[in-house]
């Protein structure tokens, strides 16, 4: 994921702005929803309603996992809390899933009895508020998102996204229902957010599994890190290049290949350059670089394409 550098203590600051702001936006949704909903006896408006619930539940313990993984590194856990950010995100996806497979239950009821919906001028205006509230939170959360690199923000914001079209359907449903007498369109609608729901599971389940199973960074990320190491002039190369994230913290191993008749002195000089270097462009990061002699036979790593 490409993100701007920026120091660590600021983006600890956005990414506790972001939670906060997500689970107010869930709160009040929840409650304009739940209203709505009893009014209406909508379907779909009960749909939007259980992931809006779900969105707060997950939004919580987004919160919680963000707080953890700003954590700095202690006795126990050397190399920090980052990868609480990926387990939040897992949970999220299961949050999602469960919220999906009641809905079409619940839709696949309505389609065999049909019902009339009450009030749906509240439901659209209740609905309309939701479109209106949950555009500026994705708004913000991308913001986060680009600056940080949180993955535990970038789920919660996949579920907040899609709650954007499942809203904009919910109003089309009800509009349709209410206005042109057509009460199908209402679990129909429903069972098209819940498989929409379900794919949006299957994206932040994925990419938080990659999270947990050190999965390298992206292509692009790892060639700015051959860039930058072999701008140095006494650098001849590199090799064994091995990348990961933890939360937004980016993990950098790597062997730098240097002269053979220079200095220990001169080599640990050039590889704080190097290193510093990285840390330009990877704000944060852990770097661990071995020194080899240039010439050297080294058993070099088959996956650093």
């Amino acid at each position: 994921m490409k993100t701007e550098c920026m120091p660590p203590e600021k983006a600890a600051r956005l990414m506790r702005l972001a939670t906060y702001a997500s689970v107010l936006v869930a709160s009040i949704l929840v409650s304009i929803k739940l209203g709505a909903w009893l009014f209406s006896g909508s379907v779909a408006v009960l749909s939007s309603l259980i992931d809006s619930a779900l969105d707060a539940v997950a939004s919580i313990v987004t919160l919680f996992a963000v707080h953890h993984a700003l954590t700095p590194a202690d006795r126990e856990h050397r190399f920090g809390h980052g990868k609480a950010e990926s387990i939040a995100a897992l949970g999220q996806a299961a949050f999602i899933t469960g919220s999906a497979i009641f809905l079409l239950f619940e839709a696949g009821n309505r389609l065999t009895q049909p019902q009339l919906i009450d009030h749906g001028n509240l439901a659209i205006a209740v609905m309309s508020v939701s479109v209106v509230l949950t555009f500026a939170l994705v708004r913000l959360q991308l913001y986060v998102v680009h600056r940080t690199g949180s993955l535990a923000i970038g789920a919660d914001s996949v579920h907040y996204k899609a709650d954007l079209l499942v809203n904009a359907g919910i109003i089309a449903s009800l509009v349709l229902a209410t206005r042109f007498g057509i009460p199908v369109a209402d679990p129909l609608i429903a069972v098209a957010v819940a498989v929409y729901i379900l794919y949006s599971a299957w994206q932040v389940g994925r990419e938080a599994l990659d999270s947990l199973m050190d999965h390298e960074l992206s292509k692009n990320d790892r060639d700015r890190i051959g860039d930058i190491v072999r701008a140095h002039t006494e650098v001849k190369g590199l090799h064994d290049l091995r990348t990961r994230m933890a939360g937004t913290k980016p993990f950098v191993q790597l062997h730098l290949e240097l002269p053979g008749h220079m200095t220990l002195h001169d080599a640990h000089i050039i590889s704080d350059q190097v290193e510093a270097d990285l840390l330009v462009e990877f704000p944060g990061a852990e770097v661990i670089i071995h020194q080899d002699p240039e010439g050297i036979n080294e058993k070099i790593d088959d996956f650093n394409d």
